[in-house]
């Protein structure tokens, strides 16, 4: 399906304020590299993509938004210059979508049944990504694509450290399903169109913060260590990183994380000592949670030149 609503923003304070001074710092003087404005279109407006609508719509882009939710249509409205409806896997809707866009970014999500659900994960991201590169094929004019994927692809490294360049052997059907939809848009890279993968930590800020993920822990007793180490991106460093893209053109894989590499013991810690909290105890004679546990390197996109606005964890 495909329903589009256009409309001249009218900015509300309804997105949480972005680190604008930090977010300008590198990205004045690579402006000029690219047009002043562009033709920019957000593949899903959730909590990232409406932050990063909220920035280039103010910087004079004309900025098409979509989602899959017809409640969701009145909000966007405010925030982009278009609003399209659409899912992923309506192939029609996409050769829609991409004609005279200058800059595509993938930030879909599933929904919370979908999640769930293999075939609906699926839809969400592979389907997606296989429509997205045969619309391409008539659309000339688009010259990059930014798509946002997840460290989880990397599976669990007990701790020790990846890079873009460690074997990916996915664990589970989320992260084969991730995966794949990375490889199946890099089919679409070529000398005149970009794509760019920023693999990205767990997303908090404004709004998700770590108080509220961890808070309900305060003066518990945990199962084991607490040595799992989970990497993390902060929202600001997503929006920024998506426009150094942009003007840099940049291609291939990044990781996108922080500086900070903590295992969760050391962020419940940090989050107890800031809010006063009492401490939360680990009985290591209990076997602790599963889950992914990596370092994650981000050395590759600071040498391309990105600074993070939130190198340490932020709680």
């Amino acid at each position: 399906m495909y329903n589009s609503v256009n409309e001249n923003s009218s900015f509300e304070d309804n997105i949480p304020e972005l680190d604008m001074a930090q977010l300008q710092k590198l990205l004045r003087q690579q402006a000029q590299r690219r047009p002043l404005f562009e033709n920019v279109t957000i593949m899903g407006c959730g909590y990232v993509g409406s932050a990063l609508a909220y920035y280039w719509q103010e910087r004079g882009h004309f900025v098409t938004g979509t989602t899959t939710s017809w409640e969701r249509v009145a909000t966007l409205s405010e925030l982009v210059s278009q609003v399209v409806l659409l899912k992923g896997d309506d192939a029609s809707a996409l050769e829609s979508l991409v004609q005279g866009q200058d800059t595509i970014v993938v930030s879909v999500a599933p929904t919370s049944s979908a999640a769930a659900d293999e075939d609906g994960y699926s839809n969400t991201y592979l389907a997606t990504a296989k429509n997205l590169v045969k619309a391409l094929e008539q659309a000339p004019r688009v010259k990059q694509i930014i798509y946002l994927s997840s460290c989880s692809v990397y599976g669990d490294r007990q701790g020790n450290w990846v890079d873009e360049n460690s074997t990916i052997v996915p664990q589970d059907h989320r992260s084969q399903v991730l995966y794949e939809a990375e490889q199946t848009l890099m089919q679409a890279n070529q000398e005149n169109r970009k794509v760019c993968i920023l693999r990205l930590g767990g997303i908090y800020g404004p709004g998700r913060e770590l108080i509220r993920m961890y808070g309900g822990l305060a003066g518990m007793i945990m199962p084991g260590t607490g040595d799992r180490v989970i990497n993390w991106t902060h929202r600001d460093d997503i929006v920024k990183a998506i426009e150094f893209a942009r003007l840099n053109e940049l291609e291939g894989i990044y990781n996108l994380v922080d500086d900070s590499q903590l295992t969760v013991r050391e962020q419940v810690e940090r989050v107890c000592y800031k809010y006063g909290l009492p401490p939360v105890y680990w009985d290591v004679s209990q076997p602790g949670r599963r889950g992914n546990s990596a370092c994650i390197s981000n050395q590759k996109l600071k040498a391309a030149g990105y600074e993070l606005v939130h190198p340490q964890l932020q709680v």
